[in-house]
């Protein structure tokens, strides 16, 4: 008989190579969108609520990742992510201090699609011109009540769905009296979003653009080489560079 784990291990590594297979047209699509923007130093801005910002943080400053990758942190840590309004001053202060410039990206994370802070931050950076791309679980968006009085959901309103095919409730394995554990979103999230970086940098060589990648800080030279790399966005980044 398998164990949780090994059940989980088969289930989501399914679920993985399916979520992949049914994203590739919407990936490629928007690591063009990232990539025409990026060749002109234009920024890919990631928000994530509650623990949607660890996926977003898998693509900002990390080794082997474009350097032009800038967060909106919420301070609160999702806390408040359904007062209404509370979304829309967390973009709009973001947006004053880094700037959210037409014909650039914004991918908006969500795994309900249906919490306030999210849908505002979308809202807000479409108000600005900026491609919102959604990342979320359309099933799980689809049977949940958005808590945002405009009445839609995140997939509803961004330009671009990526779809992490999860279950609602997130979690696959059943651990016994109805309890259930084995949570996708982070797993499938952080790859679809590592997939579309890399097809970003992709499009980037195969368009003759110089890669803007940042380095392990760990590696020699890798401290200078990050500074001289992020000079071309300063001012622009929500974390600084070392």
């Amino acid at each position: 008989m398998p164990t949780l784990s090994d059940s989980f291990y088969h289930q989501s590594t399914a679920l993985l190579a399916k979520a992949r297979e049914q994203n590739q047209a919407v990936i490629s699509q928007c690591a063009a969108l990232i990539g025409e923007s990026a060749a002109t130093n234009g920024v890919l801005h990631v928000f994530g609520s509650g623990h949607s910002e660890v996926i977003g943080r898998e693509i900002i400053g990390r080794a082997g990742g474009l350097a032009c990758v800038s967060g909106i942190i919420d301070p609160t840590a999702g806390f408040i992510e359904n007062q209404v309004g509370y979304g829309t001053t967390l973009a709009e202060r973001y947006d004053r201090q880094y700037q959210m410039r037409p014909g650039e990206s914004i991918i908006v994370i969500s795994n309900s699609g249906k919490n306030s802070a999210p849908i505002e931050v979308a809202l807000h950076a479409k108000k600005k011109g900026l491609n919102v791309i959604g990342l979320t679980s359309v099933a799980m968006s689809s049977t949940a009540k958005t808590v945002h009085p405009g009445g839609k959901k995140l997939h509803e309103i961004a330009d671009h769905v990526l779809d992490n095919l999860g279950v609602p409730g997130d979690t696959l394995i059943d651990v016994g009296d109805g309890a259930m554990s084995g949570p996708t979103s982070t797993l499938i999230g952080g790859m679809l979003l590592n997939l579309l970086m890399l097809e970003v940098i992709e499009w980037l060589n195969a368009n003759g653009h110089p890669l803007p990648l940042l380095r392990s800080q760990n590696l020699p030279g890798a401290i200078e080489h990050n500074r001289a790399i992020g000079e071309k966005y300063r001012y622009r980044l929500s974390r600084q560079l070392a």
